[in-house]
């Protein structure tokens, strides 16, 4: 549950900049939010599953709960899940492709063949270092553009520019869970950034992505000509340095899965002050 944050702080934002031009619509930012979350919650199950295949999941975990690799639920059931996430996804996305065309639905069938292969199919790109990328992709640029799209038919380049923060805060929640798995990981051939850098450089990473992200809110002001309410989401910042310290620290499990969750709090609050910044 803590990850499905990172499907609403998008759509937030999103919805929040076509509010401030004028060009809010109820329908489709609902439906735009119903499907991120059918999406996010497809992408659980097919990591749950594609994990627990690979090896990654196995009795030294150190992570939240996997329902598979627990047996809390089959492999078959885990994937009936997936599937009816995904189906649900679609419903929304047909909606969507009516009011937006063609463009939603290339952005529809490439979020839902970004989730599957993100540790399953023939070549998982999140065992190959490139976890980063995508989520920062996905789950920034494309979420809140595409939020915006759906309402307004365009997408100004003030709106690829509020998705940045976005895409960085999200990405940062990827970034604890793979520093904190870097043994299990490395031991199942799953190479993720954090593998390849070590625990230090992951931690660098997610410093470097918290700094970025609060680094943007000035430059809203100069580029976009926001007023200084733009600055809400630097509240947070004393949140945001006390879960560097933590994972800058912490080895073990439990601190690491509450700076996971608490990253993903920091995130959609973060994402929330943005979006009220920019109406006010």
């Amino acid at each position: 549950p803590p990850t499905l944050t990172a499907a609403i702080a998008p759509v937030a934002v999103g919805s929040a900049v076509a509010l401030r031009d004028d060009v809010f619509d109820l329908w489709p930012a609902l439906a735009a939010l119903f499907g991120a979350l059918a999406l996010q919650v497809g992408a659980n199950f097919a990591n749950d599953l594609s994990d627990f295949r690979r090896g990654a999941d196995n009795q030294t975990r150190i992570g939240p709960p996997r329902v598979t690799q627990l047996g809390l639920l089959s492999q078959r059931q885990v994937l009936l899940g997936l599937l009816l996430s995904f189906a649900l996804a679609s419903v929304a996305g047909l909606y969507l492709a009516y009011v937006g065309g063609w463009p939603v639905v290339a952005i529809g069938l490439a979020s839902i063949l970004a989730a599957v292969t993100y540790t399953g199919g023939p070549w998982p790109f999140g065992y190959r270092g490139l976890g980063e990328i995508f989520v920062f992709l996905f789950f920034g640029l494309v979420a809140v553009t595409g939020t915006y799209y759906v309402q307004a038919g365009t997408v100004p380049a003030h709106v690829l520019a509020a998705s940045i923060p976005v895409g960085l805060t999200v990405t940062a929640i990827l970034v604890v869970n793979n520093v904190r798995d870097i043994e299990s990981d490395r031991r199942a051939g799953k190479l993720t950034l954090a593998v390849r850098l070590g625990r230090r450089g992951g931690v660098v990473e997610y410093a470097g992505l918290l700094a970025l992200a609060y680094a943007t809110l000035p430059l809203f002001m100069l580029t976009a000509g926001r007023s200084a309410w733009v600055l809400l989401p630097l509240l947070t910042l004393p949140r945001a340095l006390s879960l560097y310290r933590t994972v800058r620290v912490e080895v073990l499990g439990p601190p690491l899965n509450a700076a996971l969750a608490g990253t993903a709090q920091l995130g959609f609050l973060f994402s929330l002050l943005l979006a009220a910044g920019w109406l006010l």
